[in-house]
């Protein structure tokens, strides 16, 4: 595991993933994308999320984004993974603004592969920093 890109974020992240209904884990996505290129940020929180689908065991075609900019009372940068039967939770997300960058922070329930999916965040060509919840 790679060390916190940032230790607040990290803090933070591993709060989100305080138990409750269901066991989480994490991973934060150090982009470097601007603003200016929001439409390859975009892209790329649906290929990770694709990947955290796969870890988990689901199909990504089976799967649909749903966005912030789809509710009032969900955040704009923030989007959910569910599936198209149901509409279980798979993953969520938040895009978050730092030092003139997106690090996108992931979580999605524990039992999906955790290594395969920092593995492939790095694939994708970004750092990541694998979070377990407890």
């Amino acid at each position: 595991m790679a060390e916190p890109i940032d230790d607040d974020l990290y803090r933070r992240t591993k709060a989100l993933l305080e138990p409750g209904e269901i066991r989480l884990n994490g991973v934060i996505v150090d982009t470097n994308l601007t603003s200016d290129e929001e439409p390859t940020l975009h892209q790329a929180t649906l290929d990770v999320g694709n990947l955290i689908s796969e870890a988990a065991g689901i199909e990504p075609t089976d799967t649909y984004v749903y966005s912030g900019n789809d509710d009032e009372s969900f955040g704009i940068n923030q989007h959910q993974g569910l599936t198209l039967d149901g509409e279980e939770f798979v993953w969520e997300c938040q895009q978050l603004m730092r030092e003139g960058t997106y690090d996108v922070v992931f979580y999605y329930e524990a039992d999906a592969d955790q290594a395969a999916i920092v593995e492939g965040v790095e694939e994708l060509g970004f750092d990541a920093t694998g979070v377990r919840g407890e």
